[in-house]
């Protein structure tokens, strides 16, 4: 593995980590687990600390973290999602949020912003206000050039980097949802998720991509959905382009698997969903070539 440790590498709203030889096509992200939240934020939050962690990802990147060892290069955000939600349009902006009005580019209409989750997100992970007071236009555009924009060039030169050593890329796109996103059991009273696979219903990748990362989550004993209620999010929407050669799968996690939800705190699962999903990034990693992505389809354009 390596891991730049310069003054520039550590001032990065992400971390990116590699392998010591060559990069396999799999990229693995975590754009939900960052815990760093400026001073400046937290003055302005009614909300303490133990309420905003309540909307980070916590313990994904640690879940996720042996992915290096594999050959896979790994890239984590730094920056809390109650800050700027990497999973979000650089243009999702809400207009209650802001003493100015918005720009004639903002996509204020989505779902997403409705719901008060947009790139600055108006409400923490339980549906909490985080701010007293509206504000600047000014102060939003600063995080998102500072934190979103830098992460996502960073994600795309990742891509762009498989592309051109293998020929396709997938990215898998790593998040953890609480154990109340998805009742107990179904009205037929079917086992409950442990992980829910988004490809923004065949979209984002490729049918037999999808199958391989079901299997391989399958063959550890996890029971998965499909796309409901995560299809995915900014990620599988901009990045997710099977007829280019990029494909993406975004992965959400049970956490009531490998941590307290109440305490924000580890549990003993986490060393051994950790072990499982190392074996599961191999056993993707591995059939990948039989997939034969690069030579199927159309190479991306220039």
């Amino acid at each position: 593995m390596v891991t730049d440790t310069s003054a520039e590498t550590l001032n990065r709203p992400y971390q990116i980590q590699r392998p010591a030889g060559v990069c396999a096509p799999l990229i693995i992200a975590s754009p939900h687990s960052g815990t760093l939240y400026p001073p400046d934020f937290l003055r302005r939050s009614r909300l303490d600390l133990r309420l905003l962690r309540r909307s980070e990802d916590a313990f994904v990147d640690e879940l996720v973290a042996d992915a290096p060892s594999l050959g896979l290069s790994l890239i984590c955000a730094r920056y809390a999602r109650a800050y700027v939600d990497l999973n979000r349009a650089p243009d999702e902006l809400d207009p209650a949020m802001f003493f100015d009005p918005l720009p004639s580019y903002a996509r204020c209409l989505s779902e997403r912003v409705a719901a008060g989750l947009g790139v600055v997100p108006r409400v923490a992970g339980i549906g909490l206000d985080i701010y007293n007071t509206k504000l600047p236009l000014s102060e939003a555009l600063a995080r998102i050039e500072t934190v979103h924009v830098p992460y996502h060039a960073a994600l795309k030169d990742l891509i762009e980097e498989a592309q051109r050593a293998h020929g396709y890329a997938l990215l898998l796109d790593c998040h953890s949802m609480p154990s109340a996103a998805l009742p107990q059991t179904s009205k037929t009273g079917a086992r409950r998720p442990d992980i829910v696979l988004g490809n923004r219903w065949g979209e984002s990748c490729s049918p037999a991509v999808l199958g391989l990362v079901r299997g391989a989550l399958e063959a550890e004993g996890y029971h998965i959905a499909l796309n409901t209620p995560y299809s995915g999010g900014y990620t599988t929407e901009v990045y997710g382009q099977p007829e280019r050669n990029v494909h993406v799968v975004q992965i959400e996690i049970d956490r009531s698997l490998y941590m307290s939800e109440l305490h924000l705190t580890r549990s003993t699962g986490l060393a051994a969903l950790r072990q499982n999903i190392a074996r599961i990034f191999r056993t993707i990693r591995d059939g990948l070539p039989a997939l034969n992505l690069g030579q199927t389809l159309r190479p991306a354009a220039e």
